[in-house]
């Protein structure tokens, strides 16, 4: 017959989130490893021998296991989301947003970062 809707969902995830890791690699802008992270999450859901490939890959596959192993993210992405968050917030003050807007999305950058610095550095 076919394979369940779900799994075809989570496929069409795990690539569309290991694209977005692999323009990170040459994007300063955009980090690699918390798309990384989700195609191996979203592979692990809808394609065993791509969600193999990730962890096995040279570039993808070290920061899958230390995530895995000890829930850790590297120093260089940690500081390289804080700045994008930072810059993000600034954008918004700068283009006029409404105290409102800055407030709540203040406050979601700041848990994110608050989250992301408590986990352990690789």
């Amino acid at each position: 017959m076919g394979e369940p809707s779900g799994k075809t969902g989570f496929r069409i995830l795990a690539y569309i989130s290991a694209g977005m890791a692999v323009i990170g690699v040459a994007l300063p802008l955009l980090p690699t490893t918390p798309f990384v992270l989700l195609a191996a999450f979203f592979a692990s859901k809808g394609s065993p021998a791509f969600a193999r490939w990730l962890d096995t890959h040279p570039r993808f596959g070290p920061a899958i296991e230390n995530w895995r192993l000890r829930r850790a993210v590297p120093a260089s992405a940690k500081a390289l989301a804080c700045g994008m968050m930072t810059v993000s917030w600034a954008m918004l003050l700068l283009m006029g947003a409404s105290l409102m807007v800055l407030g709540i999305v203040g406050t979601c950058l700041a848990a994110t970062a608050c989250y992301l610095l408590t986990r352990p550095s690789c």
